[in-house]
């Protein structure tokens, strides 16, 4: 894509984002920028970064290390936000700064044993299976605080919050719905873990981020509108 066609699109995000703060009486500098960049070139995330974008997330492991080592000289945040075999956690728990998907305790174990002493602990989010979707990954709400309990125990990890991809729903009213579910479970977390700076909502894309951040999302992840459609003959393990 033309880095010019990039850092519109990027301005049109932060246009969108300003507007629905405006409108739901956030400040948008509570609101991170998430650019989901699976399947695009490392040129693509060279141009956004140009353009002031830091945070990149990617679903795919292989590539998103080939992108890693392209782009060494650059400060990206990195975040992984698509499902994690176990015998992979070793890169993640090495290269990345976030950790959007864990939904199981034998992750978080594993990233918490790999994770170098020398680097700050690993941001993650437990990703919660808020529609009780077969076809998706995700902890069902009623086994949420057990496995948080354990995961606050881990060195080298930092339980953030909660990450979730709701089914898709059409109507702003209908989109709030799963994301206002999603933020009682975080408040209930906050009441259990009072210790816990859980300060993050990992939630909302392209077609209901205005509805995600109305019911209080702090990480968008975007992709659609900022890169276009994927490519995804490209996809990597």
């Amino acid at each position: 894509m033309r880095k010019e066609t990039i850092v519109e699109n990027l301005n049109a995000v932060g246009e969108r984002i300003v507007t629905c703060c405006n409108n739901c009486d956030r400040n948008p500098a509570e609101i991170t920028l998430l650019a989901v960049s699976k399947t695009r070139p490392a040129e693509d995330l060279r141009s956004a970064f140009a353009a002031g974008q830091r945070h990149f997330g990617e679903n795919y492991l292989q590539e998103a290390l080939e992108k890693q080592d392209a782009l060494s000289d650059l400060d990206i945040h990195w975040h992984f936000i698509g499902p994690l075999q176990s015998n992979k956690s070793r890169a993640v728990a090495e290269r990345f700064h976030w950790m959007h998907t864990v939904d199981r305790l034998k992750i978080a174990q594993r990233l918490s044993a790999q994770r170098p002493a020398h680097i700050a602990p690993l941001n993650i989010c437990l990703q919660v299976n808020i529609d009780g979707e077969q076809s998706k990954s995700g902890i069902a709400p009623q086994d949420l605080a057990a496995l948080a309990a354990e995961v606050v125990r881990l060195p080298g990890l930092r339980l953030r919050g909660l990450m979730a991809i709701p089914a898709a729903r059409e109507g702003a009213v209908e989109q709030r719905e799963p994301f206002t579910r999603l933020a009682a479970l975080l408040q209930g977390l906050r009441k259990q873990l009072p210790q816990q700076t859980l300060d993050t909502l990992s939630m909302g894309m392209s077609g209901d981020m205005e509805a995600a951040i109305a019911c209080g999302a702090t990480i968008v992840r975007i992709g659609t509108d900022i890169f276009g459609a994927r490519n995804y003959s490209a996809q990597q393990s």
